[in-house]
């Protein structure tokens, strides 16, 4: 895997993470109030499956 492709994934979730906040201020807002809301557990649970769907993702590719 090159520098150039992992500096271009990282580049792209920049860009996905910057479109909610960009369009929509408000919701973001409320959705970060929410999470806020939530135990370290829950938090740590979302984590884990955001990187194993991560994993997958680059499994496949």
């Amino acid at each position: 895997m090159s520098w150039e492709l992992v500096l271009a994934a990282i580049g792209l979730a920049f860009v996905i993470e910057g479109l909610l906040p960009f369009m929509s201020p408000k919701r973001w807002r409320d959705m970060v109030a929410q999470i806020h809301k939530l135990q370290d557990g829950q938090i740590r649970f979302f984590g884990l499956g955001s990187i194993a769907i991560g994993l997958l993702l680059i499994w496949l590719a």
